[in-house]
């Protein structure tokens, strides 16, 4: 092996959380020597992250009975749950209840990267007009429901390889009311993700095929029969069947990589040299999954096996706390590509400190990780207390840092 090859086993070490973890860790490290390029790390300011994250906690969960962060919040309305309605009324019970939860978590997880803040979503059932995440969820879950993604008239409720492999850009920013006065960021590759959706599981039918049907949602029932369930096996089985569908600047001989980047500080004798795994949105899949296997019958263990999520509201917490600051403040006004070494950089900070800052919540809670997994923090937690902040120190409650989004990452 040569410094510019590598070992099956080092390239499949990048697809797992322990590898997001080890090597945001490394980078989190140089930061605390002061040896990083683009940010310094000032832990004085932690106690201000934790006490606005268990603020939010408090608040949201009083009895500290937090759910796990996953899609399924954001089809949560006023205390109604619209996907539990939206399956009761179509009689919805058992296999074919998981199957469809698992095709519109996969779905709307793919469809949630950032939206720009120009974008809104108005819901005549609820009268709901929202935007960002929440807007997402809301028009995906009404795109579902309406049998936009299923090749059976018949059968609204569910994503099957046909419909996706044919969805158009123009029907999905029909479905999404993008138009000229509701711009949407990245509508084409919104569209494209799905069509490789479609792709990747008709190419393995062995995993998604059950009955006449080929759709994301029967990865439910095979995960379901595992005796151990690991919340890394979902990652793990979502990274190795659906990795095709995502966009892979960096490979390894031909390999695709999915959700990483480069950085200098992280140096290897071997190909992945420089390079930092996050798998942010198949995190997020992911934990959006544990639920619909519970109640497939599964017992998934070991959840803070899955790592903290690299997006902007996790790591904006951390920048607008001033836990972490730009070296030049002056980066803040330019707009950077997700692929940059600064934003690389940024995420990987996030992965580390939400890790660290999951302890001091449940320390200051009197919880453990048990009580507490990092999932929960995530929903109490540290995702809402970022988008709080952000809406205190800018108009708009945007990023503290300008990325130009692909829709394939934030």
């Amino acid at each position: 092996m040569t410094a510019a090859s590598t070992d099956t086993g080092t390239l499949r070490d990048l697809l797992t959380p322990e590898c997001v973890r080890s090597r945001c860790a490394e980078i989190f490290s140089h930061g605390m020597d002061g040896a990083l390029p683009w940010f310094r790390i000032d832990l004085d300011n932690m106690e201000d992250a934790t006490e606005r994250v268990v603020a939010e906690i408090r608040a949201n969960y009083p009895a500290l009975d937090v759910p796990f962060h996953s899609r399924w919040r954001h089809f949560e309305f006023d205390g109604a749950d619209l996907w539990a309605q939206i399956a009761g009324r179509q009689g919805l019970t058992g296999p074919a209840l998981a199957a469809a939860a698992g095709d519109i978590a996969i779905v709307s997880v793919l469809l949630d990267a950032g939206a720009g803040p120009d974008w809104t979503y108005s819901d005549e059932p609820t009268g709901l007009r929202l935007g960002r995440s929440e807007g997402l969820a809301l028009a995906s879950l009404r795109l579902f429901e309406a049998g936009l993604l299923s090749a059976e008239a018949g059968d609204p409720l569910r994503a099957d390889a046909v419909a996706l492999k044919a969805l158009t850009a123009a029907q999905l920013a029909d479905a999404l009311q993008v138009g000229p006065d509701n711009p949407l960021v990245g509508i084409e590759q919104r569209a494209g993700l799905l069509q490789r959706l479609g792709q990747a599981i008709d190419a393995r039918r062995d995993i998604f095929g059950r009955g006449d049907t080929i759709r994301p949602g029967h990865l439910i029932a095979g995960l379901a029969e595992k005796s151990d369930l690991q919340g890394r096996d979902i990652l793990i089985a979502l990274l190795d069947n659906l990795m095709d569908i995502w966009p892979s600047p960096i490979r390894i001989d031909g390999t695709k990589l999915g959700d990483v980047g480069r950085h200098r500080a992280l140096t290897r004798a071997d190909a992945t040299d420089n390079i930092v795994p996050f798998h942010k949105l198949s995190q997020w899949l992911a934990y959006s999954l544990i639920e619909p296997l519970e109640k497939a019958g599964a017992r998934v263990t070991a959840l803070d096996g899955l790592t903290g999520l690299a997006e902007y509201r996790n790591g904006g917490l951390f920048i607008d706390t001033g836990i972490i600051a730009l070296k030049d403040p002056d980066m803040a006004d330019i707009a950077h590509d997700p692929a940059s070494e600064m934003i690389v950089e940024w995420r990987a900070l996030t992965v580390a400190l939400l890790d660290r800052v999951a302890e001091d919540v449940r320390k200051t809670l009197g919880l453990t990780a048990e009580q507490l997994p990092l999932a929960s923090v995530l929903q109490g937690g540290t995702w809402s207390a970022g988008r709080r902040i952000a809406g205190e120190k800018r108009p708009g409650g945007g990023p503290p840092l300008i990325i130009l989004s692909d829709a394939t990452v934030f």
